[in-house]
């Protein structure tokens, strides 16, 4: 799929900033999505790089704010550094967590080499088989559309993977101060307790 159809994808956050996002990776793709097409929020928490450390860091933030949706936005690169955190929360069952694989099959952060995912390993069907309440993979713009209704609403946990081409799409880099992500992130979630 175009990466560029990537852009439907957050419509759904407009719906309730409520919900919480765990964002990993410096993927091309990511960049443009979170930043140009739903717009960097202090409800946002990008971790910066910190390979396979995404879907486990949501579930925490999930457990820690069961009345809030945690949407975790990673790509496959990173989500394959840290796949046991599949059956981890598989077990745990979080209905308020939600993961989405942006997987264009490489890791781009270190000179474009095939991930497994090009060769045959099925995110969605790891996922399903580690406890996940709802998996999905999507090819299409079509598709996109269709699961965006599930990461913001469907009780969890979910995991959608998203397919995506290579193709260079522009940037517009989100904060990357991590003191002051931290800062804002958890006045987002604490508010005025964030100071106690």
């Amino acid at each position: 799929m175009d990466s560029l159809a990537l852009r439907a994808l957050p419509a759904g956050r407009d719906r309730d900033r409520n919900g919480l996002g765990v964002l990993s990776g410096r993927k091309r793709q990511l960049d443009d999505k979170l930043a140009a097409a739903a717009g960097d929020h202090p409800n946002n928490f990008y971790l910066w790089g910190g390979m396979g450390g995404a879907a486990v860091t949501g579930l925490g933030l999930a457990r820690a704010q069961p009345d809030r949706r945690v949407i975790v936005l990673t790509g496959d690169g990173e989500m394959l550094m840290g796949i046991g955190s599949l059956a981890t929360i598989g077990v745990a069952a979080p209905k308020n967590l939600a993961v989405c694989v942006i997987d264009n099959q490489h890791y781009g952060e270190t000179g474009m080499q095939e991930t497994h995912t090009g060769h045959g390993v099925d995110l969605a069907a790891m996922a399903a088989a580690a406890g996940f309440a709802h998996t999905g993979t999507a090819w299409t713009k079509k598709d996109v559309e269709a699961v965006i209704p599930h990461l913001y609403e469907t009780e969890g946990p979910v995991f959608i993977d998203i397919k995506v081409n290579t193709d260079y799409v522009p940037m517009v880099l989100p904060l990357r101060d991590g003191t002051a992500i931290r800062g804002r992130f958890r006045e987002a979630v604490l508010g005025d307790r964030a100071h106690d």
